[in-house]
């Protein structure tokens, strides 16, 4: 069997610019091409593209996919090995990541001093004490929950419109970006994750790196937050994830900035 570019961005769920992506930089390449010149994948191409999606999940860089794919001595078995492998290391990560801070406390409502009418002209129709008793059960006792209630309680009206205003216009940016066919760990997007990152340590608490692959993990993983973004544009939740941690990936040999 052979596939089109646009069948196999259908079966994979990602884009035809990110399959083009991957063949231009030698990662990917189709079998054949049709008479037209057209890309042509077959079965062998898609399972290669199984793995690459894998690890890219699992915040592998292009380069680092390449490497482990085109290792001469590994077989399917290694591969299956090394996967359960990173899983298990993933879900133990997950786990004490579990902890962390969400983006609830973004919008953080607990101490929240606004009159009704500037808490409608703040937030709209998204009520933010829908989430503070979860907030406070969950990370009540981190370090990062308390930094942010001692600086949420200090801002009023304006300080929340101008938040809302700087989160709006990071929004159009990376539905823009999005729509351009960048991939998540193109320079603009991890640029993007690190002003995302920026904000949330500027506005509520220190964010490290790890901190903020978590909260990418929230963004797909639970439906209140995934919903946020695909607000912005469907597809945009994975996007921002993949965007982030491969910023993450990206700064791993740097000191923790915040």
């Amino acid at each position: 069997m052979e596939y089109s570019v646009g069948q196999v961005a259908a079966f994979a769920g990602i884009t035809v610019r990110t399959l083009h992506h991957y063949d231009e930089v030698g990662l990917l390449s189709p079998s054949t091409r049709s008479r037209a010149g057209h890309r042509r994948y077959s079965d062998a191409d898609l399972t290669r593209l199984q793995q690459i999606l894998f690890y890219r999940e699992l915040g592998f860089s292009l380069d680092e996919v390449a490497a482990v794919l085109d290792d001469p001595v590994a077989d399917p078995v290694a591969h299956l090995r090394r996967q359960h492998a990173l899983l298990t290391e993933r879900i133990e990560r997950l786990r004490e990541m579990a902890a962390a801070v969400e983006r609830a406390m973004e919008a953080e409502r607990v101490g929240i001093d606004l009159t009704p009418e500037e808490r409608f002209e703040v937030f709209g129709d998204f009520d933010p004490d829908q989430y503070a008793e979860e907030a406070e059960r969950r990370w009540g006792g981190t370090d990062a929950y308390r930094q942010s209630q001692r600086r949420v309680c200090g801002y009023g009206k304006d300080d929340w419109l101008r938040h809302r205003a700087e989160q709006a216009d990071w929004g159009e940016r990376l539905a823009a970006l999005f729509d351009s066919g960048a991939p998540a760990d193109s320079e603009a997007a991890m640029d993007l994750a690190e002003e995302h990152r920026r904000q949330i340590t500027r506005w509520f608490y220190d964010c490290s790196y790890e901190i903020h692959t978590g909260l990418g993990e929230m963004y797909v993983a639970d439906p209140r937050f995934t919903a946020y973004y695909e607000k912005i544009k469907p597809g945009v939740a994975t996007y921002v994830r993949d965007a982030i941690l491969a910023n993450a990936v990206r700064h791993l040999d740097e000191p923790d900035r915040t």
